[in-house]
């Protein structure tokens, strides 16, 4: 799973994303470390877009679900989000790494989580997700978005999706949001 969010707004942005989208799918089916893939994939980008000034953040996740082993890439995106409610407990899947685009030959670090728990949860977003403001101008923040994760963890990922968005546009009492809202939800369940 990738979630990618490209420095500014318009076609210049939407062009950036669509020169990473092919090339990031065509890299991940051949062999290689998450870090190989995403350093691979910059280099390309950064030749290409390196004066403009432009760059995208990317989270790159790959799940193992028979040995229950998450590999990620963090580069200069938010860290996604890890909820086991069997504990309670929330992790950040952080770890170093710069956006694509900025240094054409940036090493990226691979992370990894093993040994997840049946109902474990991750949510990777952009931070439009936890930026969104009410009409007071204030934040709803990553702490809101974590609670309304434990409040809906017995629910499918589909629902705890359905369950964040709702609480934004709640939140944001009828605004526009002012950045785009791109949210992922994974949920272990058993292996049959």
């Amino acid at each position: 799973m990738v979630v990618g969010d490209v420095s500014g707004h318009g076609i210049s942005s939407a062009l950036i994303m669509a020169a990473v989208r092919a090339p990031l799918r065509q890299r991940s089916y051949l062999s290689g470390s998450t870090s190989q893939i995403v350093a691979d994939v910059n280099h390309q980008l950064a030749a290409d877009v390196g004066d403009s000034g432009q760059f995208i953040t990317l989270f790159y996740l790959s799940i193992d679900p028979v040995k229950r082993v998450l590999k990620w890439v963090r580069a200069g995106h938010e860290p996604a989000i890890f909820y086991d409610p069997a504990t309670g407990q929330y992790e950040d899947l952080a770890g170093e790494g710069v956006a694509l685009g900025v240094d054409q030959h940036a090493r990226y670090e691979e992370n990894e989580k093993g040994k997840f728990n049946t109902g474990s949860i991750i949510v990777l977003g952009t931070d439009g997700i936890w930026e969104s403001r009410n009409s007071s101008g204030e934040m709803l923040g990553k702490g809101a978005i974590n609670e309304i994760i434990r409040e809906n963890a017995s629910r499918s990922a589909t629902e705890i999706l359905e369950a964040v968005i709702t609480n934004i546009r709640k939140f944001q009492e009828g605004l526009k949001s002012e950045d785009d809202l791109t949210l992922v939800v994974v949920k272990a369940t058993d292996i049959y």
